[in-house]
């Protein structure tokens, strides 16, 4: 039988990315051709989709849309539609997209050669409390369009023997750069995240697995590993490792021909002194800390049910700017959280101006139907969640400027992230994350992706880096 080509789009975020790599690794084995590009004209078009937000639903649904036109036009025959808003959907998705021709759940990745191809198993396994246990089943809509669903929730047992190895990826990074899995779900119950209704507790992979993942990805041309889990912090504790997160970087460190091990997706509650020695001490763990903190205000965390006070809060980023000399700290911020008061605002304002973070990004409170914060009775009234949101972000704008306009004349160590136009080069600095965060510009000089140069800071563009080669570095890992 002719395996059917296929074009693939993946939206979200770097963890739904590394299941997209996955999927495409496993179609790849099984003979599919790929098309490259998202959206290309493959046979059948896979769309794996992210649901942590209403924004982020509407902007799925307007792609599935576009996508069933074209296979209307005939321009595709199947469309298959994956990640986690077919997880928080499910059916619902064939009402709003009738031509959505197979779903798959973010536990059944494995599923999707029988997806793509059509091609359903023999019989339904008997006995199953999820609708289908991943890798095992597909289900026939009653009165539908004939669609196949492989929707099962989690269950340790089947995510272990089937979606737990992220080896064998057809990587969609640059090949200098890769996100490495280390954990999946999360037992923190934040009430304004869907994350643990979605991708369900959290599942630590072991050591051995990681290690091997890393080295895969290095064989592959990595010199930078960004570590995923939705709680970084509190991995191994799932699974009895009692080195956690600090023996896993110690772990990592050692391993040859990687430049960048850096950490996404720290919680602050749970990052320990260990920990701060571990990224202090290991030199190959990059210097940068993504730890999102969502608020300030006490009251409002406590609503938020983050487990942290502003105090405790505080103390952690003066022990992380302490003891780890030059760290760049990243965070994220809901604004117009239910219940927020002005004066709680201007709290969480005046707290990241006088910090003064390397990157901050932040959000307006999305109401998600299913969260413990859908439930309250406070919420900001419907059109008024921006203003807060735009406050903060133009708080934000100012002092990150005003950061990077300080860095002229700086003396710094960058990997160069693409091939340059006219002459000049996009790179990056241990303190900036990819996709992101901002980017320094290296003008002169001719180099490859990956490659490390060492440059003196010439000026900047809004958050960004202008930079001129000051003494180029003689081999890709910058040794």
């Amino acid at each position: 039988m002719e395996m059917p080509s296929v074009s693939f789009v993946s939206l979200g975020c770097p963890k739904n990315l590394v299941d997209s790599e996955k999927m495409l690794g496993l179609l790849a084995e099984a003979g599919c051709p790929i098309v490259s590009g998202d959206g290309g004209s493959g046979d059948v078009m896979i769309v794996n989709t992210c649901g942590f937000l209403s924004a982020s639903r509407d902007e799925a649904i307007g792609i599935l849309r576009e996508a069933a036109a074209q296979k209307e036009r005939g321009e595709i025959k199947r469309l298959v539609v994956a990640g986690c808003l077919v997880q928080r959907d499910g059916k619902g998705l064939i009402e709003d997209v009738p031509q959505i021709d197979a779903l798959v759940g973010v536990h059944n990745r494995r599923d999707i050669v029988r997806a793509v191809t059509g091609r359903r198993p023999s019989q339904i396994k008997k006995g199953a409390k999820t609708k289908a246990l991943a890798g095992a089943s597909a289900e026939k809509i009653e009165g539908g369009n004939g669609s196949m669903l492989f929707l099962g929730e989690y269950h340790a047992s089947s995510w272990i023997d089937e979606n737990k190895s992220d080896t064998a990826r057809l990587r969609l990074t640059p090949s200098h750069y890769a996100y490495l899995r280390m954990s999946e779900g999360c037992n923190q119950k934040c009430t304004f995240c869907t994350i643990p209704s979605i991708r369900g507790p959290m599942h630590s992979k072991n050591v051995e697995e990681i290690l091997s993942e890393a080295r895969e990805l290095i064989d592959d041309g990595a010199v930078e590993i960004n570590l995923l889990g939705q709680d970084t912090t509190s991995y191994g504790l799932d699974i009895g490792y009692r080195p956690g997160l600090s023996g896993l970087l110690r772990e990592l460190n050692t391993l040859d021909g990687v430049s960048w091990i850096r950490l996404m997706y720290a919680y602050p509650s749970d990052f320990t002194d260990v920990m701060i020695d571990a990224i202090a001490e290991n030199e190959k763990v990059a210097k940068y800390i993504d730890m999102p903190l969502q608020h300030i205000n006490d009251r409002v965390l406590k609503s938020m049910y983050r487990r942290v006070t502003r105090k405790q809060t505080e103390t952690l980023l003066a022990k992380l700017r302490k003891r780890i000399p030059g760290v760049s700290i990243r965070t994220t911020m809901i604004a117009g959280f239910p219940g927020e008061t002005e004066a709680e605002h201007r709290e969480l304002r005046d707290f990241i101006r006088d910090f003064g973070f390397d990157m901050l990004g932040v959000f307006p409170y999305s109401n998600e139907p299913g969260t413990p914060g859908h439930k309250m009775k406070t919420h900001l009234p419907p059109g008024t969640v921006q203003e807060p949101r735009g406050r903060i972000d133009a708080d934000a704008t100012r002092g990150c400027v005003q950061a990077a306009k300080a860095r002229k004349g700086e003396k710094m160590r960058v990997m160069i992230d693409g091939y340059g136009e006219r002459g000049v080069y996009a790179a990056r600095h241990e303190g900036q994350a990819p996709d992101v965060d901002s980017l320094v510009f290296v003008d002169g000089g001719e180099y490859d992706p990956g490659e490390f140069v060492n440059v003196k800071v010439t000026g900047s563009r809004e958050y960004d880096l202008l930079a001129k080669p000051d003494t180029r570095s003689l081999t890709v890992l910058g040794h």
